[in-house]
């Protein structure tokens, strides 16, 4: 039988879990641009930090949609998750080829995606891209 503290902490990792699961959901509609399912999973005030500089929701779907950033394959090298209150920080270390601007290219990124709970279940309230490696 489980204490408080066990129950707590078995329904924080598969709260932690879930969040894991919709990260790489995520990945998988962004490759394939399917921008009808970000827009829903993006909340209305996401921001986007880019090397190119920040937006919002519909910048950035619209910039999947028209083809101007295709995640092709986000190759996911080290995973974790933070969850705070409703609010759960993942960091993803990937490798991401991607075609910007007509070019293929290949990054080493540490992503750092904030979800916060709502009434209709996680919403992506950031997405931030800091480039390591060489």
């Amino acid at each position: 039988m489980l204490g408080s503290q066990g129950a707590f902490a078995q329904a924080e990792n598969s709260a932690e879990q879930k969040i894991i699961a919709l990260s790489k959901t995520k990945w998988q509609w962004m490759a394939d641009k399917n921008a009808d399912s970000l827009a829903a999973l993006f909340d209305e005030k996401a921001v986007f930090v880019h090397m190119g500089g920040s937006w919002g929701k519909q910048q950035e779907v619209n910039i999947i949609k028209s083809g101007g950033i295709h995640y092709k394959k986000a190759d996911i090298h080290k995973v974790s998750v933070n969850i705070i209150g409703s609010t759960a920080i993942l960091l993803n270390r990937i490798t991401l080829l991607a075609v910007v601007g007509g070019r293929e290219v290949t990054n080493e990124f540490e992503v750092t995606e904030v979800y916060v709970q709502q009434k209709e279940g996680w919403k992506l309230g950031s997405l931030s891209f800091t480039k390591v490696g060489g």
